[in-house]
């Protein structure tokens, strides 16, 4: 469902807000640094004050206690973002639990809606850092600059200048996390499919941390706000939608999260629930907040190479009427996953077929092209069982494909990442002139950038010298598994 745009919400009681002043921030294109905008409102402009602040703040939950159930790999956060006098104790207890983390995260993902600048859809910058007292943030521009092909991801400068919802967020990061690259994204008139699009393509892996930023119920008297946050609360412990910005001014981020942990299985626990009543308030008109953590399946990080061989294997056995082998089990094959399946005789190419685009549960994709791959690709006959037992099976996992943005020809050779990147070769309005793809393999026998690029055109049925301004790229990268013998 979509929610309509908010009007312009107030994240403080009236009594203690002070407006922040007018300003004007000049920004070059990827080149500038976005500066605070409510330091000295919203929290602390002095930075030995502003780190006495957290001090207290993150001192504050000692150590959060998670009930004994939850178990896996901390993924995501929901916290609060009025000043810190109100609300820094509550996220204070979401942002404890990353300390322990700040080796392996090194990307945030940054989400909070708009309160000052109406915006269709999500917004990013174009900067390349945001600052805080404590310093700068590097933008992960590659991430931005990959999501422009999004009809729901618009650029807006103006939408972040004097945002708070996201600001607030940062000296907590900085000081629980460290070193890290941000991916902020105000997010205004869009729905939770929208969002949870953003998020899928963002997802990463035990390196991406994801934070949505949202207060709860606005302007209540004290016990009619603990009625309608302990029933937003328990919407979002259920991981259902959010239907109103009554009960956060958050719904939409929050929305586009519970959308995809809820198709991801991710567990979620509440951390710390109040309202300004209880830190700094009067209890006339309060605004409530709360934090919560997500988790994901700790099988998940689990190696699924076992269990991918074994069904690709199974698959092209069963179509011989062989018997077949046990499967692993693995909860990430219920989940869309794109794979490629590749047959090898002697080291020689016997076969290889496979999805660009997650669109089935991983276990239906890896069977699906194993088959495909033996029986089904063009450039050979159709495998023999007196050849099965001499066939090698490699399964390649592929990240969601990223478009390339480059000048030129040149320009694209030079962003290439060999034995990194695989790439997918476009040329024409949806590809009418041809299409093409090399796995990150293949950079083995074509090691040089011009040398790859001109065998993928030459793939897509093109010259090799072939270019065009129509010509498209996108890359993606693979975790590859190839079994250890043949069999």
């Amino acid at each position: 469902m979509r929610i309509p745009t908010p009007p312009r919400a107030i994240e403080e009681p009236p009594d203690r807000r002070r407006r922040p002043p007018e300003r004007l921030l000049t920004m070059t294109p990827a080149t500038a640094i976005r500066p605070p905008a409510v330091a000295g409102m919203f929290y602390p402009a002095d930075r030995a004050r502003l780190q006495d602040d957290l001090t207290t703040c993150l001192a504050a939950p000692s150590a959060p206690k998670l009930a004994a159930a939850t178990t896996g790999l901390l993924k995501a956060v929901i916290v609060p973002h009025a000043g810190y006098m109100y609300s820094g104790g509550t996220a204070g207890h979401a942002y404890a639990l990353l300390a322990p983390l700040a080796e392996r995260i090194r990307r945030v993902v940054l989400l909070g809606p708009c309160h000052r600048v109406s915006v269709r859809g999500l917004a990013a910058p174009t900067v390349q850092a945001f600052a805080t007292p404590l310093g700068s943030i590097p933008l992960d521009r590659a991430a931005i600059d990959a999501l422009a092909d999004l009809p729901q991801v618009v650029t807006s400068d103006a939408a972040h200048a004097q945002e708070h919802s996201l600001e607030v967020q940062l000296p907590f990061l900085q000081t629980v996390l460290g070193h890290f690259d941000l991916v902020p994204l105000a997010v205004g008139d869009a729905g939770a499919a929208d969002v949870a699009e953003v998020l899928e393509r963002l997802w990463g892996g035990r390196e991406t941390l994801i934070v949505i930023s949202s207060d709860l119920s606005h302007f209540h008297s004290y016990r009619e706000a603990q009625r309608i946050d302990g029933a937003t609360a328990a919407h979002i412990l259920a991981l259902d939608q959010l239907t109103d910005f009554g009960q956060a001014c958050g719904a939409l981020p929050i929305n586009g999260l519970l959308a995809v942990a809820r198709r991801r299985g991710l567990r979620i626990e509440r951390l710390a629930q109040c309202n300004s009543g209880d830190t700094a308030g009067d209890k006339s008109r309060v605004v409530g907040y709360a934090s919560f953590a997500l988790f994901e399946p700790e099988a998940l990080g689990t190696d699924p190479g076992p269990a991918l061989l074994a069904r690709a294997r199974n698959a092209i056995a069963a179509h011989l009427r062989q018997p077949t082998q046990p499967e692993p089990a693995h909860p990430a094959l219920a989940l869309p996953g794109a794979t490629f399946v590749t047959l090898t005789q002697n080291g020689a190419l016997r076969g290889c077929i496979g999805t660009l685009e997650a669109h089935r549960p991983l276990d239906q994709d890896v069977r699906a092209n194993a088959v495909a791959a033996a029986f089904r690709d063009p450039r050979f006959a159709p495998l023999t069982l007196a050849e099965f037992a001499r066939t090698r099976v490699e399964v390649s996992l592929l990240t969601p494909p990223l478009p390339m943005s480059f000048s030129s020809e040149a320009d694209a050779l030079r962003q290439l990442r060999p034995h990194v990147d695989g790439v997918i070769l476009i040329a024409g309005a949806g590809g009418r002139l041809g299409r093409s793809t090399f796995l990150p393999q293949v950079w083995e026998q074509l090691p040089e950038p011009s040398q790859f690029l001109a065998h993928l055109k030459q793939k897509a049925g093109l010259p090799a010298d072939w270019w065009s301004d129509e010509v498209q790229l996108q890359r993606y990268e693979v975790q590859k598994w190839k079994e250890a013998q043949t069999q």
